[in-house]
Formats: structure tokens, C-alpha cells, sequence
């Protein structure tokens, strides 16, 4: 499916993430009116097993509760709100279960899961992420991505015709993944950081025959070069502005 999609895709990073409250429902919904190819977005575990779609490991700071995600049941993190910090207008916007996203995406997107059991690595969430998806028989719009190597071999065993992007952290600390865990790990695509991008690093990808997708480009200048370089695929907080930098209509 990936495929059937101009390059670069578009890849709303958390929705539209410049005009909405990151990670909910119409920040992907706003992030596919306005031209995204597909949304990126962050899968977590309740302390009930539940798969939400969030980013960080505490709920502080996009919503008005208090506790660890992998601490709160989630009918305790469905009563938080997960808008009104961002503004008045979406009051009352709850943290999206991930089957939810999916309803709200359709099947004609992307979806970039990120999983982010960075501070739970053995919680079991990439087998739930899979079972959910084998559910909705939704593989062909999906990618996985992760900064743990640990987590997409997982995904590979389970669902082997999702593809799988590694995340690669900026500067040094992620020198080691850019290079041999990259070429060396059985993926198909890079998720560098847009500071670590470059014309050869795009080259020595596609020799390899696999992907680059970008993050997180915003500036028309950014995007630019990015699709003069050949990336494959570019993460955006502002996708109707990536759209129109792209010449394309949202």
C-alpha cells in the first residue's frame, strides 16, 4: 500500500500536531483533511492491557491528570481530558484507544505506530498492538516504528508483512543505529532525525533497497530538500503546510 503513494509520503507526526492536541482523534482527523498520506502516532499500555495512543510515559503534560500511563487503568485515563490544554475548543477530548484511530482513519491512510514501551520494555505491547491489528486485518496501511530494535524483531515475528522502520536518535547516540543496526537489522525503512539526514545517507539506504522517512521536517525550505535529496517519506507537525510545499492539494 505504501507504494500507492507519491514520495515522499506525508506522515502527520502526531496528527496535525501544530493545530490540534496531539495524539487524539481530530488531530488525525484534521491531519487527512488536509492532504496527509497517513498519521504517526504513539502506542502505549494501560495498566489494565488496554493499547491508548500517546506520547508520553506520564499523562501530566497532555492532559489534566497526574500518574504514569503504565500505573493508570484506563477508565481513570478516559475521564482525564486530553484537549483542553491545547485549546478551549477541544475540551473534552479523551486519549484515543488505538482500535479508535484505526475507525477514525479508515483503511485508505497510513498509520505509523510507533511503539513506545521505552520505560516498560517487557509490558507486552507489541503482541497486543499485533493482535490488534490481525483484528481489524488492517496490515497493508501500517508501519512500525521504534527506537528499541527489541520491539520490531517482536513485530516481525508476529506480523512479518508489516513493514518496519528503526528510529535513529540525533547526533552520537544514534550514530550506532544510523549505521550497522540499520544495515545490519532486517528492516525496511530509516527514521532518521532531519539533523542526521543527508543526500548519501539516502543513497546508501536505497542500495540497500529500503526506505528513509525523515523526522520532523515543518519549513517549506526543510521539505524541499529533503524531496531533492530522495527521501522516501517525511514526518510533519504541519501537514497542510508539507502538502503545500510538495505542490499538492490537501
Amino acid at each position: 500500500m505504501i507504494s500507492s503513494f507519491p514520495t515522499p509520503i506525508i506522515l502527520a507526526h502526531r496528527g496535525d500536531l501544530a493545530h490540534a492536541p496531539e495524539n487524539t482523534l481530530p488531530s488525525f482527523q484534521q491531519a487527512l483533511q488536509k492532504g496527509a498520506d497517513g498519521v504517526e502516532l504513539d502506542a502505549k499500555l494501560t495498566a489494565d492491557g488496554h493499547v491508548i495512543v500517546i506520547h508520553d510515559p506520564t499523562v501530566e503534560r497532555t492532559t489534566d491528570g497526574k500518574g504514569r500511563v503504565a500505573s493508570l487503568s484506563l477508565e481513570a485515563i478516559r475521564k482525564l481530558d486530553a484537549g483542553l490544554w491545547f485549546n478551549e475548543k477541544f475540551r473534552g477530548t479523551q486519549v484515543p484507544l488505538l482500535e479508535e484511530v484505526f475507525e477514525t482513519v479508515g483503511n485508505e491512510k497510513l498509520i505509523n505506530i510507533e511503539l513506545t514501551n521505552y520505560s516498560t520494555p517487557q509490558d507486552g505491547l507489541v503482541v497486543k498492538v499485533c493482535e490488534l491489528i490481525k483484528r481489524h486485518n488492517n496490515q497493508k496501511q501500517i508501519i512500525f516504528s521504534s527506537f528499541f530494535p527489541s520491539n520490531l524483531k517482536i513485530a516481525m515475528r508476529t506480523l512479518p508483512e508489516v513493514p518496519r522502520g528503526l528510529l535513529a536518535m540525533p547526533g552520537l547516540v544514534g550514530l550506532w543505529a544510523r549505521s550497522f543496526g540499520f544495515m545490519f537489522g532486517e528492516y525496511q525503512a530509516l527514521h532518521p532525525h532531519i539533523s542526521n539526514a543527508s543526500r548519501e545517507q539516502v543513497q546508501r539506504a536505497h542500495r540497500l533497497k529500503r526506505r528513509v522517512h525523515v523526522w520532523t521536517a515543518n519549513t517549506p525550505e526543510e521539505i524541499d530538500k529533503l524531496k531533492e535529496w530522495g527521501v522516501d517519506g517525511i514526518f510533519t507537525d504541519d501537514p497542510q503546510a508539507a502538502v503545500r510545499a510538495l505542490g499538492r492539494s490537501g
